[in-house]
């Protein structure tokens, strides 16, 4: 798909004052209505546990190490510099401006988390480099090869080495921005937020949060909620499930601004696709329903200790598959005791509370247009 295929950006903020609608959008939404603390979840945590009840287990209870991801990393450096895109007026926001971020948005990075330092190793890592397949791809699909979601050619070595003073593993991230310029153009666009975090209170007590990539807001208030994959677009029929990080982003803004986003969007630029969706109420009624079994999911295998493992394909990019996981000969660390301070933290946080009124998070500050 190409830019063409995007909502035109013009017909969405020429009807009216931007700063009106921004201010009607969040005027609903005090300052100080933030969510108290308390269990909460997020769409990749919900994911981890959709995917593999042990793997959320390993991630959020016993907060197991695990070694840093070239093809991870590589997207969290495309998504920075997409966001610092637009720190860059209009006119400047060109494919080659783009590419000027990519060192200085790896050397903040770096300084950031010195232990990505151990992706510079020289010694190749074609294994590493590629990335568990996207939790929409089709059951029995083969395991994509290096490059599968790295921005790489068919047959490229993951170690080759990076033109402009990039490290060897980001030499593929050029080409996913020359596709994301292929789907948007970003000098017709103003996001409203950028990696913007969101979250709310339900009644139950459970809180809901996430990082949004993009939000856009139309001088009408309508949203457009944009996230960036650097993978490639699920198979047909896997659209949904591929989907539900975006109902669950839909939802806590639904319930926290009393408007549900227009659009969904899907830029997936390891293969030049966008996914979209238009949801209803109806739609995050039911993505809150399932949210909040999934919770209760989590709570009953809090209680009894039942952590099971789900093998699968994906187990082949687990960082826990050997050492920890029963399935593949592994043996699990105890459970933390409520007695040791981490491991109050850690179960506090995957108990049920009691119910209590529902609140927003606070409002984000002077929200642009689209």
């Amino acid at each position: 798909m190409t830019a063409t295929d995007l909502p035109d950006p013009q017909v969405l903020s020429a009807a009216a004052d931007p700063a009106e609608a921004e201010d009607e959008l969040l005027g609903a939404v005090a300052a100080d209505q933030v969510a108290a603390a308390g269990p909460s979840l997020s769409p990749s945590r919900a994911s981890d546990f959709m995917t593999c009840p042990l793997l959320y287990r390993f991630r959020v209870i016993d907060r197991l190490p695990e070694a840093p991801s070239p093809a991870a990393t590589r997207g969290t450096v495309v998504h920075a510099v997409l966001e610092r895109l637009f720190d860059l007026p209009a006119a400047e926001r060109t494919l080659d401006r783009a590419g000027d971020l990519l060192v200085p948005q790896w050397e903040r990075l770096l300084a950031e988390e010195p232990e990505l330092s151990v992706l510079l190793d020289p010694a190749p890592a074609v294994v590493t480099d590629s990335p568990a397949p996207d939790a929409g791809a089709a059951p029995g699909s083969s395991p994509p090869g290096p490059g599968a979601d790295s921005g790489q050619g068919a047959g490229e070595p993951a170690q080759q080495g990076g033109g402009g003073g990039l490290p060897a593993f980001l030499a593929g991230a050029p080409a996913l921005l020359a596709r994301y310029f292929e789907l948007e153009d970003p000098q017709r666009l103003e996001p409203a937020e950028r990696e913007l975090r969101v979250e709310v209170q339900l009644e139950s007590g459970l809180v809901l949060r996430g990082f949004v990539d993009r939000l856009d807001v139309a001088p009408s208030g309508d949203m457009r909620v944009v996230d960036y994959k650097t993978g490639r677009a699920p198979g047909a029929g896997f659209e949904a499930k591929a989907m539900f990080q975006m109902r669950f982003y839909a939802l806590v803004l639904w319930r926290a601004y009393g408007r549900v986003p227009r659009l969904l969007q899907l830029l997936y630029l390891g293969s030049g696709e966008v996914l979209r969706y238009s949801p209803d109420e109806a739609d995050l009624r039911a993505t809150e329903v399932k949210v909040k079994a999934l919770w209760e999911a989590i709570a009953r295998a809090t209680q009894t200790g039942d952590w099971r493992p789900n093998p699968s394909r994906l187990c082949d990019w687990c960082s826990h598959r050997e050492a920890h996981c029963p399935a593949w000969g592994g043996q699990p660390p105890a459970l933390p005791t409520p007695q040791t301070t981490a491991g109050a933290q850690a179960l506090a946080g995957a108990t049920a509370v009691p119910a209590r009124p529902a609140t927003a998070a606070a409002a984000p500050t002077g929200l642009p247009r689209i």
